[in-house]
Formats: C-alpha cells, sequence, structure tokens
C-alpha cells in the first residue's frame, strides 16, 4: 500500500478507504469485490491503523489487539475460540508469527474498529404518551422520568451471569460470541437499583450510543498526510465523522404492562419482541429485541419489596398472585434498594390502590449483544441523528 519514503497514512484517510470496500458488509463473499475480500488490502490497513500509527495518536487506544481467525468450510471451530488476543507491539510480525496464516484480516479489521471504540449505554424510565409524541414527531425532545448513562465496552466475549447468587453480579463466567459483540454491565445489580417502573404508563428504554474512539477520527491528525505526494493516498475526508459524533446502535423499550405480563407468567407471550426465561428460585431475566429484530438486550428483573411491610431479615422472596415464587431477592435496610423500594411503593399507592396489585419492577440492564457486521456497517455508514435522552 506505501511505497519507499511515503508517508503513513492518517486514520481519516484509512477510514475513507475502509469504507470505499466495504459497502457489502452483511452480503455474502459471492457479492463482494475483489478488493473488499482481498486480504492483503486488510492485512496492510489493519498495520496502518492500528500497529504503526499509534505513536503517532493524541489519544492511547486499549493496548489489546483482536485477531479472527479463518472461517473453515463448516464456520467456527467449537472447540477452538473464532478469536485471539495479543498486546499491542509496534511490529505486526512480532505478535503473529505463524499464526498470521490463521487470521482473517477483513474481520480482524472491523473488530478492532468496534473494540476500539467508545460506547455509552442509556437506560431510561420514560411514559409511554411522551415516546408516542415522540414517534409521531421526531424532532420533539423526549423527556425522561429517571436515566442512567453509563461506559460500556465492547467485546467479542460473552458473560454469564449466575443470578441464582445473593451476589449475582460477581460470580459471572465468560464465553466467545463472536460474531456477535456484547456490552456486559458487571455491576448491574448496583448500576440499576434504582431503575424501578411504578406506573402502568412507564416504559423501559435502552439506547446504545457510540461516540469517539477508533471509529471517530479526527480530520486533523498529528500524523495528517493531506500534504503527501501520494495521489493514491489523496482522499476526500470531507465525509469523515468529527470526533463529537454520535450515532445510535441500538434503541428499544417495552410498556409496563408487557414487562409485568412476563413477570407473572413466567414465559415469553410476545414472539420476537422479548421473551421471559423464569427458573424458581431465580432471578428472571427479561430479553428485549431491538428494531428489526437486531440485537438482544439481557435485564434482570424483579418486583421490589414494600419494606415497610417486611419483617426483619436480611431477604425476602416476592411471591406472585399465580403463585410463582419470584426468586429475585431484595436486599433490605441501609441500602439504596431499600430507599428506592420504599419510594417504588409511594409512587405506586399514590394513584393506585393496593387491591390492584400494582407491583413496582426493578429493571437491571445485564447486557446488550449485536452482531459485528450490523455494528461495522452503522460506524462506517449510519447516517440518522442519534437518540438523545
Amino acid at each position: 500500500m506505501l511505497g519507499d519514503g511515503e508517508e503513513t497514512p492518517s486514520r481519516c484517510e484509512l477510514l475513507t478507504m475502509v469504507k470505499k470496500h466495504s459497502t457489502l458488509l452483511g452480503k455474502t463473499a459471492d457479492d463482494a469485490s475483489d478488493v473488499e475480500m482481498d486480504p492483503r488490502f486488510w492485512h496492510d490497513v489493519f498495520d496502518l491503523y492500528f500497529l504503526r500509527g499509534k505513536d503517532s495518536r493524541r489519544r492511547q487506544d486499549d493496548d489489546l489487539v483482536f485477531f479472527v481467525r479463518k472461517l473453515s468450510s463448516q464456520g467456527f471451530n467449537d472447540d477452538v475460540p473464532p478469536y485471539f488476543v495479543r498486546r499491542w507491539a509496534p511490529k505486526l510480525d512480532n505478535l503473529l508469527g505463524e499464526k498470521a496464516l490463521e487470521v482473517d484480516w477483513r474481520r480482524s479489521f472491523h473488530l478492532n474498529l468496534i473494540a476500539h471504540t467508545t460506547f455509552t449505554v442509556t437506560v431510561a424510565i420514560c411514559s409511554h404518551q411522551d415516546l408516542r409524541n415522540h414517534q409521531a414527531e421526531q424532532d420533539k425532545p423526549l423527556s425522561p422520568i429517571y436515566k442512567v448513562v453509563k461506559t460500556v465496552y465492547a467485546s467479542p466475549s460473552r458473560v454469564n451471569f449466575h443470578l441464582d447468587s445473593q451476589k449475582a453480579s460477581l460470580e459471572v463466567e465468560t464465553t466467545p460470541a463472536y460474531p456477535d459483540i456484547c456490552f456486559a454491565v458487571d455491576d448491574f445489580d448496583s448500576t440499576f437499583d434504582a431503575v424501578v417502573l411504578t406506573e402502568t404508563d412507564h416504559c423501559y428504554c435502552v439506547i446504545l450510543n457510540a461516540h469517539d474512539g477508533a471509529a471517530f477520527p479526527t480530520a486533523k491528525e498529528p500524523d495528517d498526510c493531506s500534504s503527501s505526494d501520494t495521489s493514491s493516498l489523496k482522499v476526500d475526508i470531507s465525509s469523515v465523522k468529527a470526533k463529537s459524533s454520535k450515532l445510535t446502535l441500538f434503541s428499544g423499550f417495552v410498556s409496563y404492562q408487557m414487562v409485568r405480563d412476563a413477570y407473572d407468567a413466567g414465559k415469553s407471550r410476545f414472539g420476537n419482541l422479548f421473551s421471559l426465561a423464569h427458573s424458581p428460585g431465580k432471578q428472571d431475566r427479561l430479553y428485549m429485541k431491538g428494531p428489526g429484530g437486531h440485537g438482544e438486550v439481557e435485564v434482570a428483573v424483579s418486583g421490589v419489596v414494600d419494606q415497610s411491610q417486611q419483617d426483619t431479615g436480611p431477604f425476602s422472596p416476592v411471591t406472585s398472585k399465580t403463585g410463582f415464587g419470584i426468586g429475585f431477592m431484595v436486599r433490605k435496610a441501609a441500602s439504596v434498594a431499600s430507599v428506592a423500594a420504599k419510594n417504588a411503593y409511594a409512587a405506586a399507592a399514590s394513584s393506585h390502590g393496593f387491591d390492584e396489585e400494582l407491583i413496582p419492577l426493578k429493571c437491571c440492564l445485564m447486557s446488550i449483544s449485536l452482531p459485528w457486521e450490523h455494528i461495522a456497517y452503522d460506524l462506517l455508514f449510519k447516517g440518522t441523528p442519534p437518540v438523545n435522552l
């Protein structure tokens, strides 16, 4: 890609080249152009983007570099992880050695583009009416009743939380998720402790945004080569996103009644929208699908105990009217959960009689999963305005 004496292209220039050869993301290999599938092109772009240009970039990326193994005719081998990881080094040969023959360079480039981008998740409680107004008038801002914003990290591994433990968020195991990319919240129990649906008009909303890092190079970098005399590297960077840009990769919501119905039933009633994995004596998992069926959100759902009505003791189960032992144990006094529970029941009681059995439902986001090609395409090409709360 570079001749003798030529300067290293800037990330803006490289990303523009990548966009030209990534228009068929998500298509079959038979549909792709020769250059788009050319391993030498992707090897060189990978090297320039993530290794050789590292010392001259203002912002230091994570020093982990991911390599995706080539697919066999039967797909990925279950006995061998689909990717492996190395610590950054200035020369690619020093990182890989003979393993370079195993690498799918196109997939590896896109995986690192995702892994080295910054993401935040917004979890919010909104009124159903407010959401309907926003859908009718896209310019109308959303005013959440409550929201939590947290930085999350893209990973080709899935975190499996054991919800049957009193310290659920501390007991985890990790398994390969690729070709899906996962955004896990290890401390979900404490991060979203106050996210409680208390009204039938409440909706639980989840938004994943990308806004910084490898996918958002600045127009002028210290190693900018816009003055290079190499015509093959002169590209139009006017369309490259500014560093302050933001993209929404996932957005979805479910109503209180949907969550409550699944909570009571312990099984799915809503097809592809979401389902509830229910096991006696364990916390309940709610699975939400994104628009168009893209992506999946995993949420721990529990009925909040009315602390003022409970006897002393460290834990109390909530039992539904159908006799299910809900099994999500809620901490008592001296915790944020206790305060949230009292506030939730006070809010519910202000407009509903307890004979209606309106149960405040706490929803703790555990993870978001999306196919890597869906994320890569949006990072490169999505032009719609982000969802802001």
